[in-house]
């Protein structure tokens, strides 16, 4: 089977919302609600129809087909710049450190508190595969497809990038962490305040949550022991992240209390080691890559073979078939 990754179109509301449902909850990016989905599908589409260079308040979305079939069996997302329609909040770790002269003892407190520092950078998320199709390699082509995406339209995005990784989520779907933290000030639980989040934005967090700093020694167990870790379904992307240069530097979601991974933009992997070529011919063998064509809604990327030259690339018929591209066309290339 060949696969592609391509611009999301009208008449994949269907697959998303059927993937959607799918996710288990705590998928912010990708609400089983078909209104929320049609609403990210109509800013896409703008995104992808806009000629103008520059950074905007943009939203991409691309999905994985099956070439042979047609089937939408994965997708992910690009926020262009955060945090310009509604703010952007995070919880950033730190300690604060408290010495007393007479008991002569040094008290070292685990705090968080509410930041706005992550505003204005690029984002990617909204990535989920298949259960059918978590094989071969097709997580890490939709995952890398969007730093692709970004080398091939670098102008748009900011000099930040960031990941949220979903937090720890109890059988009932339920977040330890909201359940310790924020659900005590919103009277309302996780999946609702997820599901309000997902359609309406974060400003309600601003409005109702405390401003000063949280002492993690007053919360629970059941919350304190989930702090900056990844849901175990996405401990794989979070080494996927690590792989491409991002980071923990001790952001963490205000909602479940997932880990938020960071990068400059110009040091991700993929996007510092993509090379622009042309194609000089189609042939097989050569060397395993991931291969991009086109710009804006025209963008596709899928897996092939390339046997570099002085004069440009060769790449196998498969890919070429694909992305459509002959001798003479321009690809954007890297290693797998």
């Amino acid at each position: 089977m060949t696969f592609r990754i391509r611009a999301a179109r009208d008449e994949d509301l269907q697959p998303l919302y059927e993937m959607a449902k799918l996710t288990g909850g705590g998928f912010t990016n990708l609400p089983p609600e078909k209104d929320a989905l049609r609403a990210k599908l109509v800013r896409s589409h703008a995104a992808f129809a806009r000629d103008e260079d520059g950074l905007f308040d943009d939203l991409f979305v691309l999905v994985l087909e099956n070439v042979d079939t047609g089937e939408v069996r994965g997708t992910c997302q690009i926020f262009t710049h955060v945090g310009q329609h509604w703010p952007f909040y995070s919880y950033r770790m730190g300690t604060v450190t408290k010495h007393s002269q007479e008991l002569n003892r040094t008290f070292r407190a685990e705090i968080l508190s509410l930041v706005n520092d992550l505003e204005g950078s690029s984002e990617v998320g909204g990535l989920f595969l298949h259960p059918g199709e978590r094989a071969g390699g097709l997580g890490m082509l939709l995952a890398r497809s969007r730093y692709l995406f970004i080398a091939r339209h670098r102008a748009r995005f900011a000099e930040r990038v960031l990941a949220e990784l979903r937090g720890v989520i109890d059988e009932a779907g339920g977040s330890p962490f909201w359940d310790g933290v924020a659900g005590r000030f919103f009277g309302m639980n996780f999946q609702q305040a997820d599901e309000f989040n997902a359609t309406h934005g974060n400003q309600f967090i601003a409005d109702l949550m405390p401003k000063h700093p949280i002492y993690t020694a007053m919360l629970q167990e059941s919350a304190r022991s989930v702090i900056g870790l990844p849901h175990p379904s996405g401990r794989a992307a979070m080494r996927m992240l690590e792989s491409e240069g991002f980071a923990f530097e001790n952001y963490i979601d205000i909602f479940d209390g997932g880990p938020t991974m960071t990068a400059r933009t110009d040091l991700v992997r993929t996007v510092r080691e993509a090379k622009v070529a042309r194609v000089t011919g189609v042939g097989p063998g050569g060397e395993p890559a991931m291969l991009a064509s086109g710009r804006l809604a025209s963008f596709q990327a899928c897996y092939g073979k390339v046997t570099s030259s002085d004069e440009g690339v060769a790449i196998d018929p498969a890919a070429a078939s694909v992305l459509g591209v002959s001798a003479g066309d321009e690809v954007l290339h890297v290693a797998r």
